[in-house]
């Protein structure tokens, strides 16, 4: 822009704006906000300047930009530092306010529901949780406590939030707003939530699939800001994945994407819950581990978790070193199937499997790096996540941040 734009200042006298003058014009603006603000969640706080080098246009044209957040309250400047020029004018970098717009967030489960507010920079700032019957004949139970939470978390001051993001389990028809099909809670199943909780509440309500809402939180929040392609990848009793590639989170047509745990991986393998066999989840999840625990004789088979399962391998128990290899190489057989057909480079592992820490962890990439066919960028990144605890939740704060702020789509 710069030069180029075209404002009452530099139009000839009586030239009148035609429609599409006007629209390039504010098109560009506004394709210029959504850079900056980009740019921002990728590389974190930047001055006028250093944002003018990176998006290429001039210093009075990110002013224009940047100005009017300010005076909204969505960016803040921080205290000056060094431009690095003698004599130079300090700079104050711009980043987004931990006052501004909340974000309302909800990870809805069978049979539980969390809510939380969140900062523009991933903050939690309060939480709710409650319970319904997961075996209910319908899914009002459910809507009722997903307001319930959020009426408990949102602001009382008067602020209003920017939206409501939910990440949910089971299959979701993003377009419309609705939980296709949640098999361990088939009440959920054909429930129109999102429209149903705008309605109760008036605001904007965003559902997503879980696995794409925790890659948008690893996006915006986490360990893969500023990365343009990655896999998050969820273990445990289930299996999911949300992928962004080349900047754009992987819906599939209606959001029916993301089911990577439902593809097979051994054609004469174990019935899965889907009634297919042989899928990833059948040999990749905490049901397996358990069972495979149990049928090799390791303590509390019941119980068993990647994290015990790593504890009781330091033992040297042969068993439990065994079961680990047997474990990380069903892992690392999807990775390096999704790598072969995509190629994400960083997988962000989510869930229980966080709990096995760098060993499990370097098992799985031993594996992937010994099948994974050689690659221009080498073999892909294998990452624990943090902040697991919140990742969710911060994923649906990012389904709000990617639609309403018209970023990451």
């Amino acid at each position: 822009m710069g030069g180029a734009e075209v404002t009452p200042a530099t139009r000839p006298a009586g030239e009148r704006p035609g429609p599409s003058r006007t629209v390039a014009w504010v098109s560009a603006n506004e394709a210029n906000r959504t850079r900056v603000l980009q740019l921002l969640y990728d590389v974190g706080p930047l001055s006028r300047a250093d944002l003018a080098k990176h998006t290429g246009v001039t210093r009075t044209t990110i002013g224009s930009i940047v100005q009017p957040m300010l005076d909204s309250g969505v960016l803040v400047e921080g205290e000056p530092r060094s431009s690095g020029s003698v004599g130079g004018k300090p700079a104050r970098p711009l980043w987004f306010s931990r006052d501004g717009q909340p974000i309302a967030a909800v990870h809805l489960m069978p049979g539980r529901v969390e809510a939380a507010t969140v900062s523009p920079v991933g903050e939690v700032l309060a939480t709710s949780s409650g319970t319904f019957p997961a075996g209910a004949p319908d899914g009002s139970a459910a809507v009722d406590l997903v307001v319930d939470c959020l009426r408990r978390v949102l602001p009382s001051d008067g602020r209003r939030a920017l939206g409501v993001g939910i990440a949910t389990g089971g299959m979701v028809d993003t377009d419309t707003g609705t939980i296709v099909e949640v098999s361990l809670a088939p009440a959920l199943s054909g429930l129109p939530l999102a429209p149903l909780v705008s309605e109760r509440l008036g605001l904007p309500v965003h559902i997503d699939h879980h696995p794409r809402a925790q890659a948008l939180g690893d996006r915006w929040f986490g360990q893969a800001r500023g990365v343009r392609s990655f896999a998050s990848l969820y273990l445990a009793d289930v299996l999911g994945v949300g992928l962004v590639l080349d900047g754009a989170v992987q819906r599939g047509r209606s959001g029916a994407g993301g089911e990577i745990g439902h593809s097979v991986v051994a054609l004469d393998g174990e019935v899965c819950n889907c009634g297919r066999r042989g899928c990833w989840e059948t040999v990749a999840t905490g049901v397996w581990l358990r069972r495979e625990a149990g049928r090799l004789g390791l303590p509390a088979a019941r119980e068993m978790t990647p994290g015990r399962l790593t504890a009781l391998a330091a033992r040297r128990d042969p068993a439990a070193v065994e079961l680990l290899d047997r474990y990380a190489r069903n892992i690392a057989v999807g990775i390096v199937n999704l790598q072969h057909t995509l190629a994400p480079g960083l997988f962000l592992l989510h869930g229980d499997v966080v709990a096995g820490g760098e060993t499990l962890r370097a098992a799985i990439e031993r594996h992937v790096t010994g099948w994974v066919l050689p690659h221009p960028g080498g073999p892909p990144g294998i990452v624990l996540a943090r902040d697991d605890d919140h990742a969710t939740l911060l994923g649906a704060a990012g389904i709000v941040l990617s639609q309403s702020l018209g970023l990451v789509r």
